[in-house]
């Protein structure tokens, strides 16, 4: 049996726990600044560098750790009117894989707002426009060694790019292959663990989540708190 006050008064307080349990009221990542003591460039790549940072976690207590410097990412949720998400499959070599994704791209260009290079990725990778925008969810990869974040928008009132204006593609993304998946096959998808790609799991199961009547989303020029280069823009 569930519910009711006997659920409520077998549930362990803070004593019991052990440690202290924060207000539920306001659970929001916050940005935390620590004093950085020293400061070594271990190696530079064409996009990511390595950095290893001393900094104080408290007064008299210093701690080292190496991390990646990246400039982030964008990703498309392209939702079509019969609810399906274009997916594209193409090759990533640190994976060794053939994988399953939703239009992305890094952001890679001085000077390019969020907004404006995840337009240009859904024009350069599938040959699409959208009318309507807006953010999905907002995503740090891997907080513990990078400083990846990335964005993920929904995407609505798909349009194909005239043919003469359409980007010709190279590289891992001359072998794109696209396929529209339904949202509920792509949710399925993600739990049997067929899809791996983070964004993509992210978009897709956002996407879902709006679709049954989830919280509103922010609209597509929201300020990115996490990224420092982004906190605070708009078009």
């Amino acid at each position: 049996m569930s519910g009711g006050p006997e659920a409520e008064s077998a549930r362990p307080d803070d004593a019991r726990l052990g440690f202290p349990v924060r207000d539920r009221s306001r659970i929001a990542d916050e940005p935390s600044e620590r004093r950085i003591l020293s400061r070594r460039t271990l190696a530079e790549a064409h996009v990511q560098t390595l950095v290893r940072e001393e900094f104080e976690l408290r007064a008299g207590e210093s701690l080292t750790r190496d991390f990646v410097e990246h400039p982030g990412a964008v990703v498309v949720a392209a939702l079509n009117e019969r609810r399906e998400l274009l997916m594209i499959r193409q090759y990533r070599h640190p994976a060794r894989m053939l994988m399953w994704e939703l239009p992305a791209g890094l952001l890679d260009v001085e000077g390019e707002k969020p907004l404006v290079a995840a337009r240009r990725e859904l024009a350069e990778e599938a040959d699409l426009r959208a009318e309507r925008w807006h953010t999905l969810v907002d995503v740090h990869n891997s907080a513990g060694g990078s400083t990846e974040a990335t964005r993920i928008y929904l995407a609505e009132g798909l349009s194909a790019v005239p043919e003469g204006e359409r980007h010709v593609r190279d590289a891992e993304e001359s072998e794109i292959e696209y396929a529209w998946v339904p949202v509920g096959e792509a949710v399925a998808a993600v739990f049997a663990g067929q899809v791996h790609n983070v964004g993509a799991e992210f978009g897709i199961l956002a996407v879902d989540r709006h679709l049954a009547g989830g919280p509103e989303l922010r609209p597509a020029d929201a300020p990115w708190e996490s990224h420092p280069a982004h906190a605070s823009w708009t078009d």
